[in-house]
């Protein structure tokens, strides 16, 4: 992976109003996963959409201060060498390395100018998956 760009998640008061409002602007589709108020974003409707990020409660967020803006996940190669580099260079871990369950590792943290960002380490089957949507 090459430090790009992978995946953002759009903090939500009302999951079907925010539901609404981004199928609608965007036509993006969306699909449970685990919790009710949670879901995958799908960039387009039918069997061809791919995952590009999800809707997630307000409840989620690791600080007090209300998000505004998209989180945004950045794919990196080694998730405890990247956390070392955020401490070092005036950052703060928010969520140490946590694995979620066939996706990979994941660490959150505030950058130095007070932005929520976070770094994931994807398992190969989703490295592969993500190379074949670039294609």
């Amino acid at each position: 992976m090459d430090n790009r760009l992978s995946h953002f998640a759009i903090f939500t008061e009302d999951m079907d109003r925010a539901k609404d409002f981004y199928g609608q602007v965007f036509q993006w589709d969306f699909q449970s996963y685990g919790p009710d108020d949670f879901a995958q974003i799908k960039s387009s409707t039918g069997e061809n959409g791919q995952l590009i990020g999800a809707l997630q409660d307000r409840k989620y967020q690791l600080t007090p201060e209300k998000v505004i803006g998209f989180e945004c996940s950045i794919s990196v190669e080694n998730v405890d060498e990247t956390a070392n580099l955020v401490t070092s260079s005036g950052g703060e871990i928010l969520l140490p390395k946590t694995e979620i369950p066939h996706v990979g590792s994941l660490i959150k943290f505030r950058d130095t100018e007070g932005n929520i960002v976070c770094a994931m380490h994807y398992l190969p089957h989703i490295r592969e998956a993500m190379r074949g949507e670039q294609s």
